[in-house]
C-alpha cells in the first residue's frame, strides 16, 4: 500500500504528464500543493484516529471516491485563486492529483476503495492506533522507495523528451528569464 512518499511521487507523475510545458511560479509551493492534494484522501485516517482512536475506522470510504476527487479538486482550485503567489492550478489538475491517490490505492493494494460512493461503500479492515499509523507512514519504505525511483525515472524521461532537465528547471526557478535566454 503506498504511503505519503509513494502517493506524492505518483501525484508528481500525474502532474508532469498532464501539464503543458510552461513555467510555473514558486516551485516549493507547487511541490507542497501536489503533496497535499496527492495525499488528501488519507485525511480519513486522521479523522478515524481523532474520533475513534482507530485510523482504519473510516479508511477507504467516501474520501477514496471519484465524487470526493471532483468535489475536493473544485474546492482546492477555488482556494488557490485566493493565494496570488501560489500555484494557479485549475480544477482538472487538482482533481487529477487527488484521483491519483485513489487510482494508486485501487491498483496497488488488495483492499477495495469506494470509487463510486455513495453507490458503494467499502471500509478497510483492521485496527491502527497512532503508533501504528506513524510507524507505517515513516517506515513502510520499500514500496514507496520503488515507486519514487520509478517516478524519478519517468520524470527524467519525460523532461528529456520535452527538452527540459531538472537542472534547467532549477535554474529557471532561481534566475528566471536569464536562465531561459542562456539555453
Amino acid at each position: 500500500m503506498p504511503m505519503p512518499l509513494g502517493h506524492t511521487a505518483i501525484g508528481l507523475v500525474a502532474f508532469e504528464t498532464a501539464r503543458t510545458p510552461q513555467r510555473s511560479g514558486n516551485r516549493l509551493a507547487l511541490c507542497a500543493y501536489i503533496t497535499v492534494l496527492a495525499n488528501l484522501p488519507d485525511l480519513d485516517i486522521l479523522f478515524g484516529l481523532l474520533v475513534t482512536g482507530n485510523g482504519s475506522a473510516f479508511h477507504r470510504g467516501p474520501t477514496h471516491s471519484l465524487l470526493f476527487a471532483l468535489g475536493a479538486g473544485y474546492l482546492a482550485s477555488r482556494l488557490m485563486r485566493r493565494w496570488p503567489n501560489g500555484p494557479q492550478l485549475g480544477f482538472a489538475t487538482s482533481a487529477l492529483l487527488i484521483f491519483s491517490h485513489v487510482a494508486a490505492d485501487m491498483l496497488l493494494t488488495s483492499s477495495p476503495v469506494s470509487l463510486f460512493w455513495p453507490l458503494e461503500l467499502n471500509w478497510s479492515m483492521g485496527y491502527s492506533d497512532w503508533g501504528n499509523v506513524i510507524r507505517l507512514a515513516l517506515f513502510q519504505s520499500l514500496q514507496d522507495f520503488v515507486i519514487a525511483c520509478l517516478a524519478g525515472i519517468y520524470l527524467f524521461i519525460v523532461r528529456k523528451v520535452r527538452g527540459t532537465t531538472v537542472v534547467h528547471e532549477a535554474l529557471l526557478a532561481l534566475f528566471g528569464d536569464r536562465a531561459k535566454s542562456a539555453r
